[in-house]
């Protein structure tokens, strides 16, 4: 074999230099090419949305901070929304907006502006967007705080203010009150004298949880110290924590059906389990309506919405029953926060 042969420059390794090469500048476009893509797409939907918005004629909304496409508004929240709205009202006013992912959001920072908006146009305001956790279990087609105002929205409604939030009931539930206080004060002093430790939040979330559960059932759905608070407690935080995180499925409801986060899924499994509490309860009172030859009468709230679905079935039903209870314990949770 002639040693020049292995000398020579082969034109297959040249060949193939060439290809790899036309391939990695073929790689850098595409990368290139992936890289602009966003930003053009964003920059058409920017130009695209203002301009359907000045066709249609839409009234100007109020002033705000300009929306980063696509994204919005969102990373101005920050971790504490609150006080970073607070911050921006004073630089837009007590009336601003927010776009947050594809929603727009009207802030209002002003207590006139809002008694206006929650009194005057109440009917206007009525139609919010409704938070994805909120459609577990179709929570939010009986929901007083995000149905739409039609005839079953009014009879619900109305159940809430006769049987609920009357005064009557708010006088008739005080002793009641006050007995739930004083087993507070009864198990402190006990704990005291023989030195066991308290737990301080843990205690008065037992005595708001037997407070709102007597006005409701008539009994006590916690003791002092056992488990069965501790588990109701972490159903009703579950809730109310899910329903605090900021939910990617509401900046862009296209990923409702996504659940990016798990929201839902985890406020499915707490409302599974409340529903379990608060089913086992009404059934059991049903049944005991049912049997009983006396009058039917415990004075509580579920014997009076029984009363009024007993009469008319069609304007309040048990599962309307089952999903006005549900919001209850979650109105106790700034008395427990504190």
């Amino acid at each position: 074999m002639n040693i020049h042969h292995f000398l020579m420059p082969n034109k297959n390794i040249k060949i193939q230099t060439k290809e790899i090469r036309t391939n990695f500048k073929l790689m850098d476009y595409y990368i290139v090419f992936l890289l602009i893509l966003p930003f053009v797409w964003a920059s058409i939907h920017v130009f695209t949305s203002n301009l359907a918005s000045r066709k249609s004629g839409l009234p100007t909304l109020p002033p705000g901070p300009y929306p980063i496409p696509i994204i919005g508004n969102i990373f101005k929240l920050g971790n504490l929304p609150h006080q970073a709205i607070a911050k921006l009202s004073k630089t837009y006013g007590p009336l601003m907006t927010l776009k947050l992912g594809s929603i727009t959001t009207i802030v209002i920072s002003s207590p006139n502006i809002a008694k206006e908006a929650l009194k005057k146009y109440d009917q206007a305001f009525s139609s919010r967007t409704i938070p994805n956790m909120a459609k577990t279990f179709d929570h939010h087609k009986v929901s007083i705080g995000w149905m739409p105002t039609n005839s079953h929205w009014r009879n619900l409604r109305k159940a809430c203010v006769m049987e609920i939030f009357a005064l009557q009931r708010l006088e008739a539930t005080q002793s009641l009150r006050q007995t739930k206080v004083q087993e507070l004060l009864d198990y402190i002093n006990e704990s005291c004298k023989s030195g066991a430790p308290i737990d301080v939040a843990q205690v008065v979330i037992t005595t708001v949880v037997n407070a709102i559960s007597n006005t409701f059932f008539s009994i006590d759905l916690a003791q002092y110290g056992s488990n069965l608070s501790h588990e109701f407690q972490h159903l009703v935080y579950g809730v109310a924590q899910e329903a605090g995180k900021p939910n990617l499925a509401d900046f862009f409801p296209a990923l409702s059906l996504v659940d990016p986060q798990g929201i839902r899924k985890r406020t499915r499994i707490y409302f599974a389990k409340l529903f379990g509490i608060f089913d086992a309860i009404i059934n059991e009172r049903v049944q005991l309506r049912a049997s009983s030859k006396g009058p039917k009468a415990s004075n509580d709230v579920l014997d009076s919405l029984l009363t009024l679905n007993e009469e008319d079935n069609s304007k309040i039903s048990l599962h309307d029953i089952k999903h006005l209870i549900l919001a209850e314990p979650l109105r106790a949770i700034p008395i427990i926060s504190l």
